[in-house]
Order: structure tokens, then sequence, then C-alpha cells
């Protein structure tokens, strides 16, 4: 359960817009918007290297201190830049800790599957987190998936993750979340079917043939 809910800085912002968006974070800020509880939407400015390497860590569960009073929020949106690396603005919603939430939560991955021994073996992971309901105060940072009996050519799916008794998984439980293939299988797959592709006649159409006759 997570029982400590970090502190982020964080101080009110008159402007908004692109323009001041980008002064905020040449300053070292990052924008945010705090919303929810029936409340005025309010632009704010995190500290971005404190909020960044937070959400980096996994951590969705934050507390700010404004002028109105603190506020408990749950990170509910994340905008990268257009390289996908740099985090430019987040949205954050006030919560209470003991109301249910809807959110994502990641993955982790705990031990070393066996099925990696194969020759030519590929771990495959197609998500890299699950939508659960909880509570805010039982939200952890993640989810540990064990991989330790995980063999080759074996899949686990979102119902196979063992979750918390408070958790309800909203992910639809027939999602792939990890398997391991042997890449020479897949290899072996699409040589033949670019060797059937190169085999296969060519259709002539009878338009052609009249086209290389007018030719001729």
């Amino acid at each position: 359960m997570s029982t400590d809910v970090i502190a982020i800085d964080a101080k009110p912002r008159e402007r908004t817009g692109s323009r001041y968006a980008k002064r905020v974070r040449d300053a070292g800020g990052l924008p945010a918007v705090v919303y929810g509880h029936k409340q005025a939407p309010e632009a704010v400015t995190l500290d971005a290297k404190q909020a960044v390497k937070q959400i980096a860590h996994g951590a969705r569960l934050f507390r700010i201190a404004l002028p109105g009073g603190e506020d408990t929020v749950l990170l509910k949106d994340i905008q990268f830049d257009h390289l996908g690396r740099d985090v430019i603005h987040v949205d954050l919603e006030r919560v209470n800790l003991d109301e249910r939430v809807v959110t994502t939560i990641p993955l982790r991955f705990k031990g070393d599957a066996p099925g990696m021994g194969a020759p030519g073996a590929v771990f495959l992971k197609p998500v890299t987190e699950i939508e659960i309901e909880c509570t805010v105060g039982n939200l952890e940072d993640f989810i540990v998936l064990d991989i330790s009996s995980l063999q080759a050519g074996e899949t686990l799916h979102a119902s196979d993750i063992k979750l918390p008794h408070q958790y309800k998984l909203l992910t639809d439980p027939a999602t792939v979340v990890a398997a391991i293939t042997i890449k020479k299988e897949i290899d072996e797959t699409d040589e033949a079917a670019a060797a059937a592709e190169a085999a296969a006649p060519e259709v002539i159409s009878e338009r052609k043939s009249n086209d290389e006759d007018q030719d001729a």
C-alpha cells in the first residue's frame, strides 16, 4: 500500500498559452493544470526536475501546496515534446485517499525467464502498463509480474497478473503482456514467404501481350 504521498513544489501560474509555457520550461518549471472536486481548473508550475524524476520512477500520486491550500493530486495525463522524449505538460486531478479512481499503472517484470535460454529467444512486452480501478490510498507506483516460469513459446495475459485484492482490472484480460518467441522461427517464416513470392509465376494479362505485339 502507498502510505507516503510525495510532495512536489508548486506555485500558481498566472499566464497560459504555448509562449508562456515555453518560458516556464526554460526557467526550469513544468506547466501543469490541477482540476477536479468541482473546483475551477488551476494553472500551476511544478519544479520540473523534481516532478519528472518522480514520474520517471513510476509515481502517480503527489501532494502540492498552493496559496489556496494543500491538495492531494493524481497524475492523469502527460504530454511529451514532438520527439516523445521530454515531458512538457501534465494534468493533475484532485483526489481523496479513500475515493476510488480509474488510472493506469506501470508493469515491472521480476525473475529470470527460463525460456530465454533457448537459441534465438526474444522477450516481448507489448504493453508497459494496465488500467485498473482502486482506492487512491492503495495505489502503488507499479505492479510486479513474475516471469520466472515463462518458457519459450509461452504467453502471459493481463488475467495472469496477480493484483492486490483492492484492485479491479479494467484492461481486457486477454491482452498479451509478456511472451517469449523464437527469432529463428520468425526469420524462417519470413524467408519462406519471400521464397514463395519469388517463385510465383508472373501473370501476364492479355492486354499486356497485345501491347507487346503492337510495339513489335
